[in-house]
């Protein structure tokens, strides 16, 4: 499986010669999502969701359908009947020939003062996972974790002992484009030496084998 970093929360997955592309939210490239056979929104925040991206792609393609929480498939599927499918906590579907097992019920807490959203994660191929806006443990092993390393709603010791937690074969950063330049050497090195796993970093178009 070929995965590609986008700008981000959003990824490409590769195989077979099909796409699987995940949260092509606001604070990605405009054509993140074009070229996907199916998509993956964890949930309705503007940087992992962006309806005008969505559209791009299925209008481009139009055996490509969508797969996401309620909050978002009540805001696009009147405009794409049948292709957009509503998941939740537990669910598992096949998408493009991808396996998808989703995980997980709330966004993290950002204040608490601030009402807590619907998030899910997806475990692709019983492999690569996606959290969202969540630090999700799922049922599951996982040899890929894809790491929200920046947000308003984590730190860097939650971070790491999520990585400690999991005990993925590799993970690599997301949710990292409030991250600046300056801070990434410190994220690095901390999660490297204390989250126990393989941590490694793309830029934005980079791609791996996975």
């Amino acid at each position: 499986m070929k995965l590609t970093k986008k700008s981000h929360a959003c990824v490409r997955l590769e195989k077979d010669g099909r796409t699987l592309v995940l949260d092509p939210g606001g604070f990605t490239e405009e054509d993140a999502a074009l070229g996907a056979d199916a998509l993956l929104v964890t949930h309705e925040h503007a940087d992992h969701f962006d309806e005008g991206r969505l559209r791009a792609a299925l209008e481009a393609n139009p055996a490509a359908g969508i797969w996401t929480l309620r909050s978002v498939a009540e805001r696009i599927s009147a405009a794409f009947p049948g292709r957009v499918h509503t998941v939740g906590h537990g669910d598992a579907f096949t998408a493009a020939g991808f396996d998808v097992q989703v995980h997980g019920e709330l966004h993290a807490v950002i204040h608490p003062d601030i009402p807590r959203i619907t998030n899910v994660g997806y475990l692709v191929d019983g492999s690569v996972f996606h959290p969202g806006d969540a630090l999700t443990v799922p049922d599951h092993p996982v040899d890929t974790l894809l790491l929200p390393v920046m947000a308003p709603w984590n730190k860097i010791s939650e971070v790491i002992d999520y990585v400690r937690e999991l005990k993925p074969r590799r993970a690599y950063d997301i949710h990292d484009a409030l991250l600046t330049d300056l801070a990434r050497p410190i994220y690095d090195r901390q999660i490297g030496e204390l989250g126990g796993t393989d941590h490694s970093r793309l830029a934005p178009g980079n791609s791996t084998e996975i």
